[in-house]
């Protein structure tokens, strides 16, 4: 039965947070970042205010992203964050304390499971569910998922990628690899001081990746564009032109770890599920499925149809809210995974 508070479905990732708020949709997508006065441990700034000073902070302000590979880093600055993303989507009118369900890494510990839950309800919610983010991301891109045949998910989030087949409502095999948007903007900061001797921020590198990023370059070696670093030679300002080519190379690494991850689900799951999945192929969700060539790469390599889910950056939210409204289909997959895992 429906609470009288309004009930809230939070994607908590790395790289961002999605709020959804019932009968209202999605109302709050900003940066997980938060910007601290070092000196009296005072909130400045949250989300989108405190992304802009990434970089940029005098000695006294510190900006922190407080998620770690889709998991809490830093718990009282998470909280904070949490507080405030939640009181914003509700219009700081918190008459009654919401319910709150939140996405989580498939992998992730009890410990971490537990940080989580503490966060949510000290930040003001009134009783909080967690959900698997890939179990989340299957709900929000559509999928039949209490159907008895087999789904296939690859969430490449901030942190994480989670790689899920689903039936029967739960998750009969799952990988979570701690890479995503955030090891992949690494990977080009990495590049550009090795070969170009070149210091770059995480913002630029995130420009960079949205730019001329790409899984797969065919027909685009030659796009480019400008950025601006700093010369670690002579410690001036310099501008250099990178092509899709290098952001590429920069990238691979981690885009294989991905692949691999994604072939190592596939080769464990049971052969009837093999063959839905041979049928309906893998659905992609999350801000890394938007990576340039992403699915056909995937396709390539798994010689699987590849779909780029509607609105793949808010699937996560959008099925945390369905979970909420269907809490007896989340508690029967927990309940299948707990036998799948006592067979194991």
């Amino acid at each position: 039965m429906w609470n009288i508070g309004e009930d809230i479905g939070i994607d908590l990732g790395t790289a961002s947070v999605l709020v959804y708020v019932k009968n209202k949709g999605i109302v709050l997508n900003e940066p997980s970042v938060v910007a601290m006065d070092t000196n009296t441990n005072r909130v400045i700034a949250v989300g989108g205010e405190a992304w802009a000073m990434l970089g940029r902070t005098p000695g006294n302000i510190r900006a922190i992203r407080p998620m770690k590979e889709g998991v809490i880093a830093d718990y009282d600055v998470t909280e904070k964050m949490l507080r405030y993303f939640i009181e914003k989507a509700m219009n700081r009118k918190m008459f009654f304390k919401p319910r709150v369900m939140v996405g989580i890494p498939s992998g992730v510990t009890s410990v971490e499971e537990r940080a989580v839950k503490q966060a949510a309800v000290a930040a003001g919610a009134k009783q909080c569910f967690l959900i698997e983010e890939p179990l989340a991301a299957a709900l929000g891109a559509g999928l039949d998922i209490a159907a008895p045949n087999g789904s296939m998910v690859v969430d490449i989030g901030g942190g994480t990628t989670d790689i899920a087949v689903l039936s029967l409502g739960g998750i009969v095999i799952s990988k979570s690899v701690r890479v995503g948007g955030d090891k992949l903007d690494e990977s080009l900061v990495r590049y550009m001081r090795r070969c170009h001797n070149l210091m770059i921020g995480d913002r630029t590198a995130e420009d960079l990746k949205r730019e001329i990023g790409s899984a797969y370059p065919v027909n685009r070696q030659d796009d480019a564009i400008e950025i601006r670093g700093r010369d670690l030679v002579s410690g001036l300002p310099k501008n250099i032109l990178v092509t899709c080519q290098e952001a590429h190379e920069a990238m691979r690494e981690q885009v294989e770890t991905i692949i691999s991850a994604t072939k190592e689900v596939l080769e464990k799951t049971p052969p009837e599920l093999s063959a839905d999945i041979m049928d309906k192929g893998i659905v992609l969700t999350g801000g890394g499925a938007l990576l340039h060539g992403m699915d056909k790469l995937l396709s390539e390599e798994t010689q699987l149809p590849v779909h780029v889910a509607e609105n793949s950056i808010q699937c996560v939210a959008l099925g945390t809210a369905k979970a909420l409204t269907n809490l007896d289909l989340l508690e029967s997959a927990r309940s299948f995974k707990r036998d799948q895992s006592t067979r194991a």
